[in-house]
């Protein structure tokens, strides 16, 4: 394959960049969040329900975000969320320093109504891709997050011994950064932007999609998929302390790891993997390594067992991750792809609602391995809609990639 375009290579590297800014401070605050819950006098379903209201904002936002990137472009999007991001991590600042709960929850749910800036960067990814190197694109795109989860956790980690503040107050300098970064050297990817009266609504999105089916169990998958994965975000560290009497620093670590396979798998290996495989048949493949990766979780009460799970748990979420981006856009409408990508975003939306609070309520009421036997059983749900995707014949088959070389 001939080397990108230099704009398309720019425009991939601004990207990476965008987002790896953005995951660093998401990575440095979310594995601490249940221990600065519970320094604030809250629960273990309060660890849920904070979870939760990040999630059902960006439910409600991130269609709309996406609606309004295919109207206005995709650059302003991700000014605005980057922007707001920062706003809201000061507050998370102030809500630690001071001990305030209430300002704790305002600060996720100002991040959450405002958080479109990965489906943005999806859409300016899929702008200047063709099809059949979408998979690769979205996997370098998953490189900039893996990256940002590897180093974001053992960051946290580290700062929380300043002070509980100073994590999500630098958590909030690099959102700003990354807004610098866009406003400064990031072009309009979508300039034949839609000048209609009347923005169009989230059914046109399914009217006017070539695979209608297809579409329709890429949103169930995404929402099946992060229902599980908000089982790693609630119960993890509350089981690691519980079992392991783990803290900041060892949670930090393993989100690193969750990361770091993220970023080996999605940065190098799910380009060739998915030529080789089919991306249906590895997205299956990804959703059956989650589940068994979360059934070790559940039963682990060593740190070799529960490193050895969680390894499995990661490298299943590296595969699955950015095979739903490439394979949801392949079911769009071109004209409409960041209100589809958006609203793919906000099925998984509804899953981050919904599962954490959830997680939190079966972690109280069951033990720390309920959350994540229940995981595994979503899991094990999302390879059974894997399968009947491939029904659908989306994605790329395995040995496309060199059948199109040699019919051009």
């Amino acid at each position: 394959m001939a080397p990108a375009p230099w704009p398309h290579r720019r425009i991939e590297a601004l990207v990476f960049m965008t987002v790896f800014l953005d995951l660093v401070g998401f990575g440095i605050v979310i594995p601490l969040l249940p221990f600065y819950v519970q320094s604030m006098g809250g629960s273990e379903l309060t660890v849920g329900v904070l979870l939760g209201s990040f999630s059902f904002t960006q439910l409600l936002a991130t269609p709309l975000l996406g609606r309004f990137s295919d109207r206005y472009g995709r650059r302003p999007i991700i000014l605005v969320s980057l922007a707001a991001n920062a706003v809201a991590m000061g507050l998370f600042s102030l809500a630690s320093y001071h001990h305030l709960l209430p300002l704790l929850f305002a600060s996720r749910i100002l991040a959450g109504a405002t958080s479109g800036n990965i489906s943005a960067c999806q859409a300016v990814l899929a702008d200047v891709t063709p099809s059949e190197n979408r998979a690769q694109a979205m996997g370098r795109l998953g490189a900039g997050i893996g990256l940002g989860l590897v180093l974001g956790p053992m960051i946290g980690g580290q700062l929380s011994q300043w002070g509980a503040w100073f994590p999500p107050l630098a958590a909030g300098a690099l959102a700003l950064l990354g807004a610098i970064g866009v406003l400064l050297a990031m072009p309009e990817t979508h300039p034949n932007r839609s000048t209609a009266a009347k923005p169009p609504s989230r059914l046109s999105v399914f009217h006017s999609s070539p695979r209608q089916r297809a579409l329709r169990l890429m949103l169930l998958l995404y929402f099946f998929v992060f229902l599980s994965m908000t089982t790693l975000q609630v119960a993890f560290a509350l089981l690691a302390q519980e079992r392991l009497g783990w803290g900041a620093k060892e949670v930090g670590y393993v989100f690193a790891l969750v990361g770091g396979l993220g970023l080996v798998i999605q940065g190098g290996l799910i380009g060739p993997l998915s030529k080789a495989v089919g991306e249906v048949r590895l997205l299956i493949l990804g959703t059956l390594v989650l589940c068994a990766g979360m059934l070790g979780v559940s039963v682990s009460a060593q740190p070799l067992s529960l490193i050895a799970s969680v390894f499995l748990l990661g490298t299943g979420l590296g595969l699955i991750q950015p095979l739903l981006g490439s394979l949801a856009s392949q079911a769009a409408n071109p004209s409409l792809l960041g209100l589809t990508l958006g609203l793919a975003q906000s099925s998984g939306g509804l899953a981050r609602t919904l599962g954490p609070v959830a997680s939190g309520a079966l972690y109280k009421s069951l033990g720390a391995s309920a959350p994540f036997t229940a995981g595994a059983l979503i899991a094990l749900g999302a390879a059974v809609l894997g399968a009947l995707l491939k029904r659908e014949g989306l994605g790329r088959h395995p040995g496309a990639g060199s059948e199109a070389r040699e019919s051009r």
